[in-house]
């Protein structure tokens, strides 16, 4: 259903990769809402994905960029703004990545180049975002920038690696930006922290189909899907939340508030 929350609207959406990705449904939720966007990936996630499907599908047009490129980013700010006729209203990050994770090497024993890499793609490049927008004044006053992170930033998910830190730098950034962002632009910055979702890159992580069963069974509104997810940032992005900002923002059907659930008691109480 639309309401036509972004009409009139227009930004860049990081990170679609493919249809189970979260970027990809937000996309297809702003297209929706009226909302028009550039659509951009490094080129060798573009090259993997279909994001050329997507583009078609919501008549927008795609700038590669890689995330950890200031040259890349600004060549991707000022085509957006070009291609868009103006200042944007919104920015989604939705992007991240762990080589440690993909070659299994274990927390305790991190492979450091493979760590900064990831730190690279996954936080400091908000960073390099926002910097590149900030100085460019790209954004309207009111604008919003939004970015996906996950609760292992505060609490042990032992599995989930070096990407925790990388989550807990990224949500660090969306606070302190998003102070200058907000007392010089108008502009709000906020990270919404999202239940294990079964994107492509999602499943990357060791044991998540166990992971993503637990989360089911503790949340007492079960997981937040995609489309969940999409629909909390087209709110997000709509005038609707004009003085929300700094703020981790849940969207976990209630997994951050819990200790323990029935559900989850007796599983343990059936092994006994």
């Amino acid at each position: 259903m639309s309401y036509n929350l972004l009409k009139g609207k227009k930004g860049i959406i990081f990170g679609a990769l493919d249809e189970n990705s979260i970027a990809w449904k937000t996309a297809e939720r702003v297209h929706e809402e009226g909302g028009t966007f550039v659509l951009t990936n490094a080129p060798i996630a573009m090259r993997m994905g279909q994001i050329n499907d997507l583009a078609a599908k919501t008549n927008s047009e795609i700038v590669p960029a890689d995330a950890t490129s200031m040259e890349d980013l600004e060549n991707l700010v000022d085509k957006a703004t070009e291609i868009l006729g103006g200042k944007l209203d919104f920015v989604l990050h939705s992007i991240g990545m762990s080589v440690n994770v993909r070659k299994g090497k274990h927390y305790t024993e991190s492979n450091y180049d493979w760590t900064h890499k990831g730190w690279d793609v996954s936080a400091l490049s908000f960073h390099k975002t926002m910097q590149v927008l900030y100085k460019k004044d790209a954004m309207n006053e009111w604008g919003s920038i939004v970015a996906l992170t996950y609760m292992a930033a505060q609490r042990v998910f032992p599995d989930y690696n070096d990407m925790a830190d990388n989550k807990a730098y990224l949500e660090s950034i969306a606070r302190s930006f998003g102070y200058f962002f907000g007392r010089d632009k108008k502009v709000r910055v906020n990270t919404i922290s999202q239940s294990p979702t079964p994107t492509t890159a999602g499943q990357g992580v060791k044991g998540f189909d166990g992971f993503i069963s637990y989360a089911e069974k503790m949340s007492p509104l079960g997981n937040a899907t995609a489309m969940d997810c999409a629909n909390y940032t087209v709110a997000m992005f709509s005038d609707l939340t004009k003085r929300v900002t700094l703020q981790n923002l849940y969207n976990d059907g209630g997994f951050s508030n819990m200790g323990v659930s029935d559900l989850v008691m007796e599983t343990f109480q059936k092994e006994e």
